[in-house]
């Protein structure tokens, strides 16, 4: 009874997991995870990464920096002096180079020092700087969206085309199930004699080229399969079981234009980042001032320091020759020596290198605004372009839906007179022909005409996917 109770428990719960692991993916599905695996799209993120370093980077220029830094080594000075000519007369009078002497200095020494600085005016080139990767960072977003796009019209692609190639199937199941029946009509015919072995042979060869429109089928789903696996990352068994349909999607007026484009909005706003480097390139002239500050320790030890000659002169009279300098100081230091202050600096004349920078900025905003210009004009042409690619494709669904209509007549009609002997097998298969090509080329209309709606939203940046599918 436990076992049982067990068994009951765990199928309770194990089995709804199961199915729902094994479901089929909706279209949100298919799309939330190309979004996570497009290459495309997760390079252009990380590019956009650096724009985010450089924001940080110009937010934190105003913060201090401390540097320390230290020296330790031997030390051997010498300096020579040489004493001028002194003359007094009648009273004194000293020849030059009388108190000639060097003067050596050795032993080790350390210095250490601690430098602080912090930037507290920049001649206003930071702040246009912040605005300027501000706009660039809006512009990159921009095109985030058009690569977003690019992603859902590809998906959307792949997953009509699977559609199609779905429709097809039923298309040739019909064709199949029609051949079957009209083969059991030619049998009968055949042993009647109202039929020659010929036209009987005609049937068999219809259904033989069914045979390899089906393993064709199967090829082209197979490659979608693939081609959604590759897209999505969704394993191959889930994504058999998806059976979409195709409908015609029924699309207003677009509300906004060609100004709404990605391409577009995102130039502009890299022209507002160029005309913001032009003002922070213009700055060049104006001062720079720095807060600024430091503190040294100076030491010397084990030192010697020397004269060649003496220091204090010699006294004949008093037998007295002289003394030169020699003295052994243990240590010497100076601790703290600090400097405290503000600085600036000002670029009179830097060889007109801010110019350069001043005039290439400029260039580079000229470059933007012909490339809005430019495309201003292809996404007007692109606009127009797809809205009769639209209508054409709208167009086509209605006549080839008149078609089908007519190919089925026809074949009810071909299949009665078959069926009474009152015309040939070649005519049956030529109408069952009829039919299933205005079956497909109806189903392919319906294709076009969707991709022709994507690419008319695209348009004017109004994507709406959920005019095509049901997102939940």
């Amino acid at each position: 009874m436990k076992n049982n109770l067990l068994i009951f428990t765990f199928s309770f719960f194990a089995f709804p997991a199961f199915g729902w692991a094994q479901s089929a993916p909706d279209f949100k599905e298919l799309l939330d995870s190309a979004m996570v695996r497009d290459s495309n799209l997760k390079m252009q993120i990380t590019q956009n990464k650096l724009t985010d370093l450089d924001e940080h980077k110009l937010k934190d220029i105003f913060l201090p920096t401390l540097e320390l830094s230290g020296q330790a080594g031997y030390l051997n000075g010498t300096a020579r002096l040489t004493s001028p000519e002194f003359n007094l007369a009648p009273f004194i009078n000293i020849p030059e180079g009388t108190f000639n002497n060097n003067f050596n200095v050795s032993g080790f020494s350390g210095i250490a020092k601690a430098d602080a600085k912090m930037l507290l005016y920049s001649g206003g080139k930071v702040k246009y700087m912040k605005k300027a990767v501000e706009e660039k960072k809006k512009s990159e977003d921009i095109l985030l969206e058009k690569t977003k796009d690019e992603v859902i019209a590809t998906i959307s692609k792949a997953y009509d085309q699977l559609a199609l190639i779905h429709q097809s199937k039923k298309v040739l199941d019909e064709s199949k199930k029609r051949l079957d029946i009209n083969r059991k009509t030619a049998d009968k015919a055949l042993g009647y004699g109202l039929i020659t072995p010929y036209d009987h042979k005609k049937i068999e060869l219809a259904q033989a080229t069914l045979d390899a429109k089906m393993v064709e089928y199967e090829g082209k789903k197979e490659l979608l399969l693939t081609q959604l696996y590759i897209l999505t990352g969704i394993q191959r068994e889930r994504l058999r079981m998806i059976d979409p349909v195709l409908s015609p999607v029924e699309l207003l007026a677009a509300e906004k234009g060609i100004e709404q484009r990605a391409e577009i909005r995102a130039l502009e706003h890299g022209i507002s980042a160029a005309d913001y480097k032009i003002k922070a390139e213009r700055t060049w002239m104006i001062p720079k001032v720095q807060l600024m500050a430091s503190a040294y320790y100076i030491g010397l030890y084990g030192n010697r320091i020397k004269s060649s000659e003496n220091v204090i002169p010699a006294v004949p009279i008093l037998g007295y020759e002289g003394k030169k300098l020699d003295w052994r100081p243990n240590n010497i230091n100076v601790f703290p020596l600090i400097t405290a202050g503000v600085g600036f600096k000002w670029e009179i004349f830097d060889g007109k290198e801010g110019k350069h920078a001043e005039e290439t900025a400029k260039v580079g905003k000229e470059v933007l605004q012909n490339q809005k210009e430019d495309a201003l004009k292809k996404l007007t042409l692109n606009l127009a372009n797809n809205q009769t690619n639209y209508d054409i494709a709208s167009a086509q669904i209605t006549l080839k839906a008149k078609e089908k209509e007519l190919a089925k007549n026809a074949l009810v009609q071909a299949e009665k007179e078959f069926r009474y002997g009152m015309s040939k097998s070649s005519q049956l298969i030529d109408a069952e022909n009829d039919l299933e090509v205005a079956e497909l080329e109806y189903q392919n209309a319906i294709f076009n005409q969707r991709r022709a709606g994507i690419e008319l939203m695209r348009s004017t940046q109004e994507l709406d996917i959920t005019k095509f599918y049901l997102i939940p």
